[in-house]
């Protein structure tokens, strides 16, 4: 069977998710630009102080993460495959005054278009999944890394995506087997919008994840698992305290979100993977 054309299937679908993600209250756009911040408590506490620090944020969409961040102190690089998302995140950088840069490229082509070291590599919620392999993306965060330079990853849990849309039975593996192509109609944000979408995406065992990192001359310093989400972004939630979200019927019984941070060897010579 042959590949789908993952890349422009997905910046499709993430091209017509941007004008309703911004109109969507999940996003909370005006009060963003009144000066909210968008970042939660689990990556604040991982990021420490960043004030004076260089980020590059993978995968940033609209940017609105990478402007809070900047809002911090931080000198933002934020990168997304999304013309759209780009766009967006540009003008909202230059409405808000944020000292952040932004990059129109997918993550593995991102060497070809920056040439920078970091102080740190941030990347969050709903990411990797949009990626088929864990080798080059690390390769990725190590090369943008300075020595000693540290990585923060908050994301969702792999067991979340084993299940079914309305978490009735598990319908794929846990492990990394093969891509899994989908059509869904609304949004995480707006489920009721009118746009329907082909997707491609993977699962990313926490083995594959971690390995990988590791290999790539990161030593990690920090993993965690959640019981929650902090965004209302599955069907049949339930909110256990403010901002604390689990699914109903599973309750505390499966981990939502996981963390790692990292930190890159200063004597690491790892500086290729497969495909790169």
């Amino acid at each position: 069977m042959q590949e789908p054309d993952y890349i422009q299937l997905n910046k499709q679908s993430w091209n017509a998710n941007v004008p309703v993600h911004m109109a969507s209250p999940f996003y909370g756009l005006d009060q963003f630009i009144k000066g909210q911040s968008s970042l939660n408590d689990i990556e604040l506490q991982l990021l420490g102080n960043i004030e004076g620090k260089s980020i590059l944020h993978l995968q940033c969409h609209f940017g609105q993460d990478s402007i809070s961040l900047a809002r911090l102190g931080a000198k933002v690089t934020g990168v997304d495959f999304s013309e759209q998302a780009i766009e967006a995140a540009r003008n909202l950088a230059q409405q808000t005054g944020a000292n952040a840069d932004f990059i129109c490229c997918d993550v593995y082509s991102l060497p070809e278009h920056l040439d920078h070291h970091f102080d740190i590599v941030f990347t969050s919620y709903g990411v990797i999944g949009w990626l088929p392999d864990m080798e080059k993306w690390a390769y990725v965060v190590s090369k943008f890394l300075k020595p000693g330079g540290s990585f923060v990853m908050v994301e969702f849990h792999p067991v979340v995506w084993m299940f079914d849309n309305d978490f009735d039975r598990v319908e794929y593996r846990y492990f990394n087997a093969e891509p899994i192509v989908e059509t869904t109609e609304g949004s995480y944000a707006d489920r009721s919008a009118d746009i329907k979408n082909q997707t491609v995406n993977w699962n990313h065992s926490l083995d594959e994840v971690i390995s990988n990192l590791i290999e790539q001359g990161l030593q990690i310093e920090s993993f965690k698992e959640y019981d929650y989400s902090p965004y209302n972004c599955f069907n049949h939630t339930v909110e256990t305290s403010p901002g604390h979200f689990q699914i109903k019927k599973l309750g505390n019984k499966i981990p939502m979100l996981y963390s790692v941070k990292a930190t890159k060897n200063a004597n690491s010579k790892k500086s290729s993977a497969r495909g790169v």
